[in-house]
């Protein structure tokens, strides 16, 4: 799917959504490692068709380089979301995984999300390309 795209194009959406997000409450949230960024996320109001996005919000994109996993980074860029998310107004989480994605699953679960049941498919428009995803949640509330 990403041979589709120039890495200009890619570049030109990356730097709008940092620049001049759709509204407010759509973040781009950087790990760093001295001057070395080793992650990134993005958080939103959830935008499945069975959220209240005044109530819920999202982590739409979630990555650790693989050489700086398992030192924080991790860690603390999720809580960095959520703290995030909450100060948004947000009461609830949700976050899809690759289906396969074991580990990424377990990081996520062992944080306190859990599979709500739901899943979907996303892939190339000619469906040459598919990609089963679930659907994690968790309660953004002070326990």
């Amino acid at each position: 799917m990403l041979s589709s795209v120039s890495l200009a194009e890619m570049d030109e959406s990356w730097r709008m959504a940092i620049e001049r997000p759709p509204e407010a409450s759509f973040r781009v949230l950087v790990a760093t490692d001295g001057e070395r960024v080793v992650g990134f996320a993005t958080t939103m109001p959830n935008q499945d068709d069975d959220a209240d996005r005044s109530r819920e919000g999202a982590i739409d994109q979630f990555v650790v380089d693989p050489p700086a996993q398992h030192q924080g980074h991790g860690s603390r860029l999720l809580n960095a979301c959520a703290d995030t998310l909450r100060a948004d107004g947000f009461v609830r989480a949700a976050c899809w995984v690759h289906a396969a994605d074991d580990k990424l699953r377990s990081f996520f679960t062992a944080a306190g999300w859990a599979a709500d049941g739901a899943t979907r498919e996303i892939g190339a428009e000619d469906e040459s390309v598919r990609l089963k995803q679930v659907r994690l949640h968790t309660s953004l509330e002070a326990a």
